[in-house]
């Protein structure tokens, strides 16, 4: 579904990518975790072609994000860890875009967006203007704009961020329905619990590199995830 291979990035001299391959197979739930400036940022905005890399490949269902972008791009949903949106807009009308951009049919783009706007007690303030959201909102809305197209990869960098726990379990039901479904997501987060009890793959990075990956429970074993995290953040 998701290939990283040999991916390395580098800003001046510092690189934030080296070497990176990992494989996002189909109905995987897979955490990324790693400090601040590990290098968990660039790499999602790698994938979703926001920024370029200078080594290496990422293929979406087999299309190279090099070579084919566009087609890429209609693959996949990317959520920064900042929902930087038009503000001038109102909820639906900023769906109502995002729903043009991907051709989502009006039908299924209105009962999808009724589904989701419920689930996350959005409906009331569709109609609202963006710069009257709470950030909690504005993620929500960030999130049911990636879900109305059906991404069959999920990019989320910190999604749970500003999120209450209702939205929060809400949202986790909700990846674990899509990738029961067939779709793939790869997402970071600081919160290893999350990761440990909802992700059947991880992968850790520090200081650009992967330095641990696979099944959950084959990476941390008879520890913690917090605690592996730990021991390899303390390693020189």
């Amino acid at each position: 579904m998701l290939e990283i291979k040999n991916v390395s990035k580098s800003y001046g001299n510092k690189l934030a990518n080296n070497q990176i391959t990992l494989t996002i197979e189909p109905g995987d739930l897979y955490g990324f975790v790693g400090h601040n400036g590990a290098g968990k940022t660039t790499l999602l905005k790698s994938i979703a072609g926001i920024i370029n890399f200078e080594k290496g490949d990422i293929l979406v269902l087999g299309k190279s994000i090099k070579d084919e972008p566009l087609e890429v791009k209609k693959l996949i949903a990317y959520i920064p860890d900042n929902p930087d949106i038009y503000e001038s807009l109102t909820g639906i009308e900023y769906l109502n875009f995002i729903g043009d951009v991907f051709k989502v049919s009006s039908l299924e783009r209105k009962d999808l967006i009724e589904q989701y706007a419920n689930m996350f007690e959005l409906t009331s303030v569709l109609s609202h203007p963006i710069s009257s959201y709470s950030h909690g909102m504005k993620q929500k809305l960030v999130i049911i704009s990636a879900l109305i197209h059906k991404p069959k990869v999920l990019l989320l960098d910190e999604p749970f961020v500003g999120l209450d726990p209702k939205a929060s379990f809400l949202l986790k039901e909700t990846f674990k329905g899509l990738c029961e479904q067939g779709s793939s997501i790869f997402f970071s987060t600081h919160v290893l619990e999350v990761v440990e009890k909802l992700c059947n793959k991880v992968a850790i990075i520090k200081q650009g590199k992967i330095v641990a990956q696979g099944l959950t429970q084959d990476v941390i074993k008879d520890q913690s995830l917090e605690h592996l995290f730990m021991e390899i953040a303390s390693e020189v």
